[in-house]
Order: structure tokens, then sequence, then C-alpha cells
């Protein structure tokens, strides 16, 4: 059996080889066929390179990268990969030759790339910045993965805590409780056999990340003798490891919102030999020491310092303190930092999976990053559990940046993985506090998770057809204590009371073409800013001089726009007089609009996906409306009181039908391909945007065969 690449009408390509060596390579090199600009960028920032051609506005995450050495932990992980898992080493390897092989063909095929202008390379990015494809190493894959998961757990949240618990107390943690701007996270359901028309299981849900372009996950089919299998895929990274369907077992994932990884406070002092740091023996221990120079496009090259402690790598600070002069260094420790492990071990046992217990055993080698895992088989089978690694240690190490000086924050195990059951053959995961409760500190409002189930809870039986519509709703619960506060008010003015009764009336639902969710949106906006004028917040508007890249998690603005509903609610919330700035921001709304054409929702409420070159291509300048905000199951994130733009959003969608795989659906924000003017660049994007969903296709009589991948040189 030769290697061959089909492809569906969405350009999704199905990969068929021999065994899963070949079938790794072929799926690196479609990837570097499709994503060959994407898959770079993704190396150069895993590396702390990607300034070098991205300019000056890529440097802060190269520095956080070296400092955090991101490419030294993953080139650990591999080292570590190879002695005790040769297998996944050699099919990791098997998937970067690939990788290098497609790089290498750049150009050299046109009908790689636009059919219909032969002219253009693959990945014309490369020749708008100057760049050649470099060469994949075995361990790229991991530093890929690594890169992209680094900050999913929010660490830098703790950050913030220490602020706010500094000038305003301890009470200001549970205030001001909310996943946050920079945590990414995912709706996810599961209906057991018997609430299904078929009697056989379904999965459905949207992971929510930041919306790139190109996708940060790619629809593709592997198949070989051992294994057939179906799912969403990252990029740069062999297997299917979020979200797949064997055919006999689907899984799926969410964002668990535990707490993994912690900050420590660092005592450093220079010595004629270099840099040591106090530990909790109260010795002063050598502090590993280099530097490492940053080339950036157009600018002088930046000379980073590069620090280890025992506790892990200071990211921010150093024995001068942080560029402000605040004397504080921050130390970083992860779990792979510390094991040597990524996980990896997981993936090819994930794709042999045929039923529930399989992927159960799978998981258990899972480390990063840590997830809520939902699965059903064919046999009624199914799972609902928490994968990865959570360090046991003090409660403090959970909440604040601690002093790695003083004894008891050491780590001291492993946290056993809790698991949960179906309530009348249902199970919900939405970020919320459920099975992984004991884990975290900050969860999402059980606001999407409660009406997922609501919904769910509207018919007895459900078919995969009928679930797609559970995506795409509107309805925001979040919206009550703001309604609430208005409803109170009383003598306002002939503009501001009429809006007040139209709110008051208003459906809740943030629908791109509705009026009453873009005046909601205007008055929440006018509150999170007079919120954030209040003297009691005032020496929370300038954080001290941390990394550039972690200072979205200490804006003030978004942070009282995301707690708002806690805020509002509080007993007490340190003097301020919410009803009146409540009744200040309706005022302020009311007359603004007067003499003003009704606006709508999706006027300003738009995608704003991240390119890593930000000119629109093709001069696409427009940018689409959308429905849904943070709270809604529908969930484009975007920041009251700052924009109405939404980065985040679902950065796929799926529907696994265990009855017949081919029932499934799927779609992703964009398309299949990476190319800027390919067919299949942007043509799922008004379906994702309808909340429709494209079949997944499994006979291969109703693919196209694009070509046999060329023999290994």
């Amino acid at each position: 059996m030769t290697t061959e690449i089909h492809r569906d009408a969405w350009g999704v390509p199905h990969l068929r080889a021999p065994d899963p060596l070949a079938l790794a390579r072929a799926q690196g090199l479609v990837t570097a066929r499709d994503r060959a600009w994407q898959l770079e960028v993704e190396r150069h920032r895993a590396q702390g390179t990607s300034a070098s051609f991205l300019g000056l506005g890529a440097l802060a995450w190269d520095v956080f990268a070296r400092r955090a050495r991101l490419e030294d932990t993953a080139r650990r992980c591999h080292t570590a990969l190879t002695e005790h898992d040769p297998g996944t080493a050699a099919w990791v390897a098997a998937y970067v030759d690939g990788v290098n092989e497609g790089l290498a063909d750049l150009g050299e095929d046109p009908s790689r790339g636009v059919a219909e202008d032969p002219s253009r390379s693959v990945a014309p990015e490369f020749s708008r910045v100057g760049l050649a494809p470099g060469r994949w190493e075995p361990w790229t894959p991991l530093a890929v993965w690594l890169s992209t998961h680094i900050l999913f757990a929010g660490f830098p949240a703790k950050l913030w805590r220490e602020e706010a618990v500094r000038h305003l107390g301890p009470g200001a943690v549970g205030l001001f409780a909310t996943d946050g701007p920079g945590t990414a996270g995912s709706n996810g359901w599961l209906v057991a056999g018997e609430r299904t028309v078929t009697g056989h299981a379904l999965l459905a849900g949207d992971p929510h990340r930041f919306v790139e372009d190109p996708g940060v996950y790619q629809q593709i089919r592997l198949a070989c003798d051992e294994f057939d299998v179906v799912g969403l895929a990252v990029p740069g990274v062999p297997g299917i490891a979020h979200f797949g369907h064997t055919g006999t077992v689907a899984w799926a994932i969410t964002n668990a919102m535990a707490d993994y990884q912690d900050l420590y406070r660092e005592r450093l002092r220079r010595t004629g030999a270099g840099v040591e740091a106090l530990g909790p023996d109260g010795l002063w221990h050598r502090a590993a020491r280099h530097t490492e120079p940053v080339h950036v496009a157009g600018e002088d090259t930046v000379e980073v310092e590069v620090l280890e402690t025992d506790r892990g790598p200071v990211i921010a600070g150093g024995p001068e303190g942080l560029d402000d002069g605040t004397p504080l260094a921050v130390s970083l420790r992860y779990p792979p930092r510390v094991t040597g492990d990524l996980g990896f071990g997981a993936l090819l046992p994930l794709l042999r999976a045929r039923r529930v217990a399989d992927v159960d055993r799978a998981l258990d080698a899972w480390a990063e990053p840590v997830n809520v895992v939902q699965a059903a088989d064919t046999e009624g089978g199914v799972l609902h559990r928490v994968a990865g690694r959570v360090p046991v240690r003090a409660a403090d190490n959970r909440v604040r940046v601690v002093p790695a000086w003083e004894p008891g924050h050491e780590w001291t195990g492993w946290h056993p993985l809790p698991r949960a059951g179906l309530t009348d053959g249902v199970a919900v995961m939405a970020n919320q506090r459920g099975v992984a409760a004991a884990l975290g500190v900050e969860f999402a409002p059980p606001h999407r998770a409660d009406r997922i189930r609501a919904l769910l809870g509207e018919r007895r039986t459900w078919s995969a057809a009928d679930l797609s519509a559970i995506h795409t709703d509107t309805h925001l619960a979040s919206a009550a204590p703001l309604l609430d506060h208005l409803a109170a008010l009383d003598g306002l003015t002939g503009p501001a009371a009429a809006l007040r009764e139209r709110l008051l009336r208003w459906d809740r639902r943030m629908d791109a073409d509705s009026e009453d969710a873009a005046a909601y949106a205007q008055v929440r906006g006018a509150v999170v800013r007079h919120l954030a004028a209040q003297p009691a917040f005032a020496t929370l508007r300038t954080p001290p001089a941390y990394p550039e890249v972690l200072l979205p998690w200490l804006a003030l603005v978004p942070r009282i726009g995301y707690a708002l509903e806690h805020l509002l609610r509080a007993e007490e919330l340190y003097g301020v007089d919410r009803p009146a700035l409540v009744r200040a921001a309706l005022e302020e709304v009311a007359h603004a609009r007067v003499g003003r054409p009704p606006a709508r929702w999706g006027d300003t409420h738009r995608l704003a996906a991240w390119r890593a070159l930000p000119e629109p291509p093709n001069g696409e300048t427009t940018a689409p409306a959308l429905s849904g905000d943070h709270d809604c199951v529908l969930c484009t994130s975007a920041v009251p009181g700052l924009t109405d733009l939404a980065a985040r959003g679902p950065a796929a969608r799926y529907v696994w039908d265990l009855a017949r795989r081919e029932d499934s659906r799927w779609v992703v924000p964009h398309g299949a391909h990476g190319t800027p003017g390919h067919p299949h660049h942007h043509d799922q994007l008004p379906l994702w945007l309808r909340g429709e969903l494209v079949p997944v296709v499994t006979d291969w009589a109703h693919l196209e065969k694009e070509s046999d991948a060329p023999p290994r040189r």
C-alpha cells in the first residue's frame, strides 16, 4: 500500500498509509503544504526568534520564550521521550521528516498553492518578510506544543492577585474572580445513548481560544492498517490530541481551569562568579546564568540574561529588580520543566483507541495542559475525567506569588485526578466548577454550563443534526446584576428612563442584529469605565513594570469588565456608590444616543482574528459581525469597557456521532488551507458565522485523490 493524500469538498486532508510512521510523515508533509507559514511562525515563536522577521512587535514574546526556557524544556522532554518511549519518539521524528520535506518543496509544485495563479508561492507571507523556510528538529513539535500552552493556565493571574491583595486586601481575590482575558476555555457536552434517537452517544462542543488565521485547529483524517481517525489536530504536532473519532470511540476536551504552575518571589544577588538565589534553607545557591542574543528585524540586537533558580526560570526582574526599579524577581515553576515530560506518550495510544477504556489508559500519560475529558464508545461506555499533572503544594502557591526563601512552598507530589459520572444521561463541561473544582482557584461562571443543561433538558432525545443549534445560543445570563441595578433606579431623565425600560424588556440575547444587545453593551462598557475610574482602584491602574507579555492579566479595565457580575453583587465595594455609578453610566449612554441612528451589536462586535502579519491579505478590511458574548454559549469574547472586538471565540465546532461516524459534523472559523487567496482559505467562514457545520466524510470513494506522497528522500 502506498501513502495517499485525498481531499474532501472543503479541502480537508484525508491521509492513508501502510503504517503509523508513514502516516506521521504524510501528516507532516501535508501540514507543511497547507500551513507552511503557520508552521514556521510557530517554530520561531517556540525558539524565541520570531522578532527576527516579524519585528519589534514580537520582541516581548521572544524575550519571554528565552527567559522561560521553552526550547530547552522541549529538548529535555524529547531526550526523555527518546530514552523511555522510543516508539513515540520515532513517530514524532517521522512527522518532522514530513514537515521538512514539505518545506523544502515550497514553490516547486504550483498545484499545491493557488492553481489559478501558478506564479504564487504556497505561502506568500514568506516573501513579504524575506524569510526562507527553515528546518525542524526532532524536538520542534514538543516546543510548539509547549509554546502554544505555556500561558494556557493563566499563571500571570497570580501577579494580578498579588497586586489586588496588596492594595485592596484578601477579599479582592474573590471579587475579581474570573476566567480572565488570557485563559482559553471551551464548551463540551456528552449525551449518552439513552438520550439519543439512535441509542448511541453523541459528543459535541467548541474549544474557545484566540481565533487565529490560519486556525489553531486543523481538520484531518489519519488512516493506516492500525487505525482510522478523524479529528482536529494542532498544526506542528503529530496525531490528534484534543478532539478525535476513531469510528468506535470519540473524545473531546475542555480546559479544566486547574492551577498547576507556580510563581516564586526570588531574592537574587550578583557575586564575582555569577548570580545566587536565597533558598528555603536560608542559604544562597548558585543560579544558572547565561545570555542570549535576540535579533529584531530593523532594530539592534537585544541581549537577554537568562536565569534559573532551583524553583525554575526567572521570567520577570532579576538581581536589580524590574525595569522600573521595583526590587522584584519572579521565577516560574511548571511541570514539564520539572519532570521532562510533555505527555506525548498519550498521542499514539489515543489514535489506537477502540473503547473508552483505551482512551482512559492513554490519558494516564497526559501532562500538559490539564483538561477535562469526555469520551464515549459504540458499546455504551462513557468517560468524564480530568487528565494532566497538578502538583501538591501549599494553598498560597495556588493564589499568589510565594516567597522562594520561605519553607513550605515546595512541590510534594501529584494530585490524584478526579472523575465524574453523568446526570440523567448528560455531562456538561464549560470551565465551571465541577469535576476539577479541587484543582483550581478561578473557574468560569456557571452560566454557559447551566444554559447548555437547560437546552438539553428541552427534549428527551437528540440527534447529531439537532445538537449544532446549542453551539450558537446567545442568551446572556450574566446580564442580570446590571439589569437589577437599572431596575432599582428612579428619577431618571427622559432619555435615560426610556433606555432603562428598553433594556428591562430585552430578551437578553446577544444577537448580532439586536439593537437592544448593542444598547446593553454600551451601558455595560460605561459602567466598567466608571468603576475603573473610582479612587478605590487608582493604585491598580499602573502595575509594576512586568514583561509586556504578562500585562494583559494586569490591566484594570479588562479585570473589572470580566468580574463585573461579582463587583455589582458584592455586599460592599470599597465605598463605591454603585447605584450612583450605574445611574451616571446610563445617563451618559442615553444622552449620547440621542439623535444618532440605532446601532446593532454586530456593528461593533466583530471578529479580530490574530495574524502573525497584521496587514489584512488581499485587501480584506471588513471584519465579520458576530453574535454572542463572553458568558453566552456562543462565547465570542469582547473586553467590556475597552473594545467590542472579539479576539477569542470558538476555534472549531464539532458533533461526534457514535452511531455513524459519517453523520458527525465539524467546522473551523476560516478553512483548511493557510494560504491567503487559496479556495479553501476562508470557505468555511460563512458557515461558521451562521452556526452551520460541514459533514465529516469517511467514504474514500467520495474523496478526491490529490497525490501519492513522494518517496522518502
